[in-house]
């Protein structure tokens, strides 16, 4: 394929009018040429970015213009696996907001039409494509820290709407799903490994999870993580080895909760502080998924991987007990 990858927007959600259109817009290899939307009115904030988009009034429309190479669905949650594989079936390649699916297995039907089609699939994880990621996961391969022996994730906003599909059960909501897919994520990306055992602490409210406790056991190291939707707004990841720690100061909102920042502590050398300010996580993830439909080149984040976060988050709530 040669020329820019066209992109079209299924659903005109906030996060995509805030983040990932004006993300589509500004990477390179990409155009953003088309919105579909329910809602006609939502259509003029996009436009305010991209004033050449085309609006199509039906989801159904977007599948059947054979200009749109990707479809990129941010869609309530409860309807991700349905409008990925009517896409894939369409003949588009699909980026997904996470979660992908309500359950693990669900992911199957998804890897069976990616690979029965040829198409590019993922979930958008966006944190592996920003460098800070990449680097940490270098760092403690490379033995940056010595061994290591526990990593710890916090991340926490204040989302009190009832009308917020995040408070809705209905549609998937609650605090794992939303961003309990960070904390288990990245310690998985950075460690390769899987838990082996998960105890865990629920809190509930009109039906969604909206604080977790989470400790783990993984091959050789200790896991504990928070996740809320009803304390104040903080982030935090730590790799804790025996001969140092990473901090990472904001790892999931990068440029929006504060500046990436890894912070690297070690015997007698202080603090070393690594600084990330200008890389926008979200255009990145667009440029990789571009490169991967273009050139081939394997996507960072695949759909087995996304698979196992979400058997994660299934087995926690698998597991907890209610607070």
């Amino acid at each position: 394929m040669s020329g820019p990858i066209r992109w079209g927007i299924l659903g005109a959600s906030d996060f995509a009018r805030r983040h990932m259109g004006p993300a589509i817009h500004a990477a390179g290899g990409a155009q953003l040429i088309a919105l579909a939307t329910t809602h006609p009115d939502k259509a003029a904030a996009f436009l305010d970015f991209c004033p050449e988009l085309r609006v199509l009034d039906s989801y159904d429309a977007m599948l059947a213009d054979p200009k749109i190479d990707v479809v990129y669905i941010p869609l309530p949650n409860h309807l991700h696996v349905e409008w990925s594989l009517k896409a894939l079936g369409a003949g588009k390649h699909v980026l997904c907001e996470k979660p992908m699916t309500m359950q693990a297995e669900e992911f199957d039907q998804l890897i069976a039409r990616r690979d029965e089609t040829g198409l590019v699939a993922a979930e958008a994880f966006m944190i592996v494509h920003h460098p800070q990621w990449q680097r940490v996961r270098q760092m403690v391969r490379d033995g940056a820290i010595g061994k290591l022996v526990h990593v710890g994730g916090r991340f926490s906003f204040d989302n009190r709407d009832a009308g917020n599909i995040r408070n809705q059960a209905e549609a998937g909501g609650g605090g794992l799903r939303d961003i309990g897919v960070y904390v288990f994520g990245a310690a998985r990306f950075v460690t390769g490994a899987e838990p082996e055992d998960i105890t865990a602490r629920v809190r509930w409210q009109n039906g969604v999870d909206v604080f977790a406790d989470v400790q783990a056991e993984f091959p050789g190291f200790t896991y504990a993580a928070y996740v809320s939707t009803r304390m104040h707004p903080y982030q935090e990841m730590l790799f804790h080895g025996e001969t140092g720690v990473i901090r990472l100061t904001a790892p999931f909102n990068a440029r929006v909760f504060g500046e990436a920042r890894i912070e690297l502590h070690q015997p007698d050398l202080g603090v070393r502080v690594e600084r990330f300010p200008a890389d926008n996580h979200y255009v990145l993830q667009v440029e990789a998924f571009a490169r991967s439909v273009r050139d081939g080149a394997e996507y960072p984040c695949s759909l087995e991987f996304s698979k196992g976060t979400q058997a994660m988050i299934d087995r926690v709530f698998d597991v907890a007990r209610t607070l």
